[in-house]
């Protein structure tokens, strides 16, 4: 069974740095149930590509086993696909042979261990139980393109139909450790089996290398379940814990932070800008169904609802606390009937494509991807500009350079705790620039708040549009 890896960063044999394998020497591990070969099949400053290849022992998986009996004893244990198919042998060689990586470290270069780079994993023959769909289901929300060819059962008798295995390419701006770990939990996910026995130490397996992303993936009930091989007990372990990883911040302290940030930009009336900015773009426009995208407690949708222009309003958010305040505070419960039918509030993650956000004119997305950490940025990248794609994108986030205006803010420190980042203009332009590039769109800039002539205005508004 054989893994590549590739990459286009330059240089490209940084690879070799971050697998902790050198592409100049092919090397050997020994495995309990056979060898592991890397090797670099190119390697340039360009693109390169590192290949895990696994010679899986038939005789060494049934060495001290117990003959099954019945018909044929133990043939069907040496004639079976394992030797040639992803499986959880690809899990474990994963782990052994990379696992450095694996767990996000590098010595040599920490700096790009941390951060997300263009790279394509393929596997040339997967098992999906649950067919194409699934395995789409599966890696597309973690914001990989995926591309899939299916095997025949025979090629010489197209009568017998498809097989189940799949020749597959992922490709995506990741995080090489996030690559690795994704790789690690659904192969044997779709190959729906283990080659070991599963217990306790599965679901730690689980939570570890699922950590920063399980929590909040739409199949996360059928990652666990298949993960260890539907142990029911283990399974509801798992999904509650998970549960707990996934729960917002305490209200208290999420409500003390978005404070600390609207008593420090209180004297300029920021939000009031904001969302009046906002108002006036779309209604130039002719927006008349609009979607918040982290609307939080519902500011925008209360100011969107007060003009009829706006015949359809929706609001999600993650944080069920959250939406349960903006119902309050909209009052959808007393409105007129009329008036509830143009109001919904939706809860989802902005990471995963949602056939209930398509076919909105306008998308406005209002001081939320600075909370978001980069390298899931990508993930809602291709959420928004590709699977959502309104025909207008309305979005801002601070500008990092007005910092220096506030005379309270501890130099180096971001208006908000929560923040990820927090970018220059020319940074926010440089990132708007290649999501046209990328999805179609054009993109101009508005300030909001008063226009410094040295380090601009306090917030950048991007109008995208298609």
């Amino acid at each position: 069974m054989l893994l590549t890896l590739s990459t286009t960063h330059t240089p490209a044999t940084d690879l070799g740095y971050l697998l902790h394998k050198n592409p100049d020497r092919p090397q050997s591990f020994e495995l309990p149930f056979g060898l592991a070969h890397v090797f670099y099949p190119e390697a340039s400053a360009g693109r390169t590509t590192a290949a895990l290849l696994l010679e899986v022992d038939p005789v060494a998986l049934v060495r001290g086993r117990p003959s099954s009996g019945g018909q044929g004893g133990t043939l069907d244990q040496y004639v079976n696909d394992r030797p040639y198919v992803a499986s959880s042998f690809m899990s474990v060689a994963l782990s052994r042979v990379f696992g450095t990586a694996l767990s996000g470290r590098s010595k040599d270069r920490p700096e790009l261990a941390a951060q997300p780079l263009p790279f394509s994993a393929r596997l040339s023959v997967l098992p999906c139980r649950g067919g194409e769909s699934f395995l789409r289901r599966l890696f597309e929300p973690l914001g990989y393109t995926v591309t899939a060819t299916r095997h025949a059962l025979d090629e010489t008798v197209p009568a017998w139909g498809d097989s189940r295995y799949f020749t597959v390419t992922l490709e995506g701006h990741v995080r090489l450790g996030d690559l690795l770990s994704h790789l690690y939990v659904l192969i044997p996910v779709l190959d729906d089996d283990k080659h070991y026995w599963v217990g306790d130490e599965e679901v730690e397996k689980l939570l570890r290398h699922g950590e920063g992303w399980l929590a909040a993936h739409p199949e996360r009930e059928q990652i666990a379940r298949r993960y260890l091989r539907h142990r029911h007990s283990l399974a509801r372990e798992a999904l509650g814990r998970l549960a707990g990883d996934e729960a917002p911040e305490p209200e208290e302290r999420q409500e003390t932070r978005n404070a600390e940030e609207a008593v420090l930009e209180s004297r300029l009336s920021l939000n009031e800008q904001r969302l009046q900015t906002v108002m006036t773009v779309l209604q130039e426009q002719g927006a008349a169904r609009v979607v918040d995208l982290g609307c939080g407690e519902g500011r925008l949708i209360k100011a969107l609802l007060k003009d009829r222009r706006f015949t359809e309003v929706v609001g999600m958010d993650v944080s069920h606390r959250t939406l349960e305040i903006a119902q309050d505070r909209l009052g959808i419960d007393k409105m007129p009937d009329m008036q509830r039918q143009r109001v919904k509030l939706l809860h989802g993650s902005l990471f995963y494509r949602d056939q209930r956000l398509t076919g909105f004119d306008a998308a406005t997305v209002i001081e939320v991807i600075e909370h978001l950490d980069l390298p899931r940025l990508a993930a809602f990248e291709r959420v928004l500009f590709e699977h959502t794609r309104p025909g207008l994108i309305l979005l801002t986030t601070p500008n990092a350079e007005y910092n220096v205006r506030f005379t309270s803010l501890p130099a180096g420190t971001f208006r908000h705790r929560d923040h990820r980042f927090e970018w220059t203009r020319a940074e926010f332009e440089a990132w708007a620039a290649r999501m046209c590039e990328r999805f179609g769109y054009t993109v101009r800039f508005l300030p909001v708040g008063e226009n410094d002539a040295e380090v601009g205005a306090p917030t950048q508004l991007a109008v995208f549009a298609r």
